[in-house]
């Protein structure tokens, strides 16, 4: 990790979870980390908390999946004196709602394809697009999937949520193909993991199914993630981690 001391990293949805943890990671290793989410106030505590460490944090409020958010965010960092450029962009924000493909509601859907992948690709272009304009030719774009990203599950609630994480899954290999071709060494890579025990599927469901599923077993904990991230930026330039698919050892699907 010592080659990125003193980049800058971008973060979404750093607000709790495995954002939350990342940040504080990258921080500790002396990055710069732009942490954005809708909940600003849990980051701005967190950049008080880590205030003493090599790193630092930059706490903007963003909903990705708002166009105009994204692009003041993108200006935000252009602007700043100490910023100036995104060296590794984390595509960690993501959301579930209990939406049935045939009963669910289409706003739901919609909100989930626009944070899930629209959000995410809009993130990643601007990431690209700032990496380019500063000449950075070995950054890092990583996309937090989900082991929905490759495999689908028998419940109806959470079918449209798969069908945004296989999307992630087809944008990873599109990033990675579309760089090839330009000849770029920035690389691309996802990290799918299975059941976290953060607050999404609270969010996703409800406390109830929360609570009978992070009792059902050791659940994955946001540091595990974490480190994966630390893992996949560390490795050599001439290595390209494209997937890491983790599950909890007794999550059955």
């Amino acid at each position: 990790m010592e080659r990125w001391r003193g980049r800058v990293a971008l973060v979404t949805g750093a607000s709790a979870g495995i954002g939350y943890s990342v940040t504080k990671a990258l921080v500790e290793r002396g990055m710069k980390v732009v942490a954005c989410a809708r909940n600003i106030a849990a980051i701005q505590k967190l950049a008080e908390e880590l205030s003493e460490h090599p790193g630092s944090v930059t706490a903007v409020k963003c909903d990705v999946s708002k166009e105009e958010e994204v692009t003041a965010m993108f200006q935000m960092i252009r602007q700043h004196s100490s910023l100036g450029r995104v060296d590794v962009c984390i595509n960690n924000a993501g959301l579930a709602h209990d939406a049935p493909l045939l009963t669910g509601d289409p706003a739901q859907w919609k909100h989930m394809f626009d944070v899930n992948v629209q959000g995410l690709m809009m993130v990643t272009k601007e990431s690209f697009k700032l990496m380019q304009e500063k000449n950075i030719d070995d950054g890092h774009i990583i996309l937090v999937n989900s082991m929905s990203g490759i495999r689908t599950v028998n419940s109806k609630g959470a079918h449209c949520y798969v069908a945004t994480k296989f999307a992630v899954t087809a944008i990873r290999e599109g990033l990675r193909n579309e760089l090839r071709e330009m000849k770029s060494k920035i690389r691309v890579s996802q990290v799918c993991p299975g059941f976290v025990e953060t607050e999404f599927v609270k969010r996703h469901f409800n406390e109830e199914h929360a609570k009978a599923v992070y009792s059902s077993m050791k659940c994955l904990q946001p540091e595990d993630i974490r480190d994966s991230i630390l893992y996949i930026l560390d490795a050599p330039p001439h290595v390209e981690i494209n997937d890491v698919h983790m599950r909890a050892t007794d999550q059955v699907f």
